[in-house]
């Protein structure tokens, strides 16, 4: 329904740009046509691709969390391996 209303506010400004007269009343009503059809075509899409900065960032935090579930285990595993001097270097790595 935004981007109709959206078309019809673009019209109505392009006609008044016609217009020399009512020229500036026409080219601040042509950018809000501009913003309300940029808004009618986000919400239209899915956040993925409406938002890509944003769904990547919620992403990011996701695998942030998981990784520092994880480092602090596998830290705390070569500590302990590393803590005996005589065990050979390839069982402390692997």
């Amino acid at each position: 329904m935004l981007w109709i209303l959206a078309a019809v506010v673009g019209l109505v400004a392009v006609i008044l740009c016609v217009t020399v007269i009512l020229l500036p009343l026409g080219l601040p009503l042509l950018g809000q046509a501009r913003r309300m059809f940029t808004t009618s075509v986000r919400l239209m899409l899915p956040p993925a691709l409406a938002h890509p900065v944003k769904t990547a960032d919620k992403n990011a935090r996701k695998k942030g969390r998981k990784a520092k579930d994880v480092v602090p285990d596998a830290v705390g595993k070569a500590t302990k391996r590393s803590r005996n001097p005589f065990r050979r270097r390839s069982t402390i790595l692997g």
